[in-house]
C-alpha cells in the first residue's frame, strides 16, 4: 500500500482570508462614553426620583440623545480589505469596492472619492492640524539635523520620563512620527488602493445603506419629546 506524496487540491486546507483593518477615532470613542456615562446618570436620576411629566421627559430625551451620542462617537469606522472599503459614518454605511475608487483626499477632512464623483467623508479619520503642525515641526528639525550632521535631538526628563526635576537631554522637539496619525491613515489606504484597485475582486458597485438602527429610534424620541412637550 502506498501513501501519496501529496495531497488534492480539493484535500488541501482553506487559505485564511486577510481580516480588515480598522481605523477609529480613539478620541471619539473615550468622548462617547464618557457622554452615555453622563446621559445615564441624570436620565435615570430624573426617572427615579422626578415627579409628574419629569420620568416621561427624560425617557424621551435618552432615547432621543443615546442613539445620536453612538452615532457621532462610537460607530464611525473605516474597515478596509483586499477587495473593498467599508466607510460607517453616523447614518450612513457606504461599501466602495477598490476598483470604484478613484481617490482619497486629505484637506480640512479625510474623503474617499468614488469614480462616479460621489465624495463620502471619513468621520473615524478626523483631520487634526494641531497634529499636522506638530509633526511638520518634528520634520523639520530632523532635516535640520540630518543637514548639521547631528543626531536627531530629544528631551529626557527625570523619574523615568514622566517629568520632573533632574532632567538632562538637549533642547529641540522631543523625537516622534514626521506625519500626524490620521495622515498616516490615509497613506495607508492610498496603499491598498493601489495594490489592489486593479484586482478582478475588487470590482463591483458602490452601495450606500442607511443606519435605520440608529436613525428610528432616534426619530421616535424626538416624537415622543415634542408630543410631550407641545401637550404641557
Amino acid at each position: 500500500m502506498t501513501t501519496p506524496d501529496h495531497q488534492s487540491p480539493a484535500s488541501q486546507p482553506p487559505v485564511p482570508t486577510p481580516k480588515d483593518r480598522i481605523y477609529r477615532s480613539p478620541s471619539a470613542l473615550a468622548g462617547g462614553v464618557l457622554l452615555l456615562l453622563v446621559v445615564a446618570w441624570l436620565g435615570f436620576d430624573a426617572l427615579f426620583q422626578g415627579h409628574g411629566r419629569t420620568p416621561w421627559l427624560a425617557l424621551a430625551g435618552m432615547i432621543l440623545i443615546v442613539p445620536l451620542v453612538i452615532a457621532f462617537t462610537l460607530r464611525p469606522a473605516v474597515f478596509a480589505g483586499e477587495d473593498r472599503m467599508r466607510v460607517r459614518n453616523p447614518f450612513r454605511v457606504i461599501s466602495l469596492p477598490w476598483g470604484q475608487v478613484a481617490s482619497l483626499r486629505s484637506g480640512y477632512s479625510n474623503e474617499v472619492v468614488a469614480k462616479s464623483g460621489r465624495k463620502y467623508q471619513l468621520w473615524s479619520v478626523p483631520v487634526s492640524l494641531r497634529a499636522r503642525k506638530k509633526a511638520e515641526m518634528r520634520k523639520s528639525r530632523a532635516a535640520a539635523d540630518a543637514a548639521r550632521g547631528a543626531e536627531p535631538t530629544r528631551r529626557t526628563f527625570g523619574f523615568g520620563g514622566m517629568g520632573g526635576f533632574g532632567g538632562t537631554g538637549g533642547t529641540g522637539l522631543a523625537t516622534g512620527p514626521t506625519r500626524a496619525e490620521t495622515d498616516q491613515v490615509m497613506d495607508e489606504l492610498r496603499e491598498l488602493l493601489e495594490r489592489h484597485g486593479e484586482a478582478e475582486s475588487a470590482q463591483g458597485e458602490v452601495t450606500v445603506r442607511w443606519a435605520y438602527e440608529v436613525i428610528a429610534p432616534a426619530l421616535a424620541g424626538a416624537i415622543v419629546f415634542a408630543v410631550l412637550l407641545a401637550t404641557g
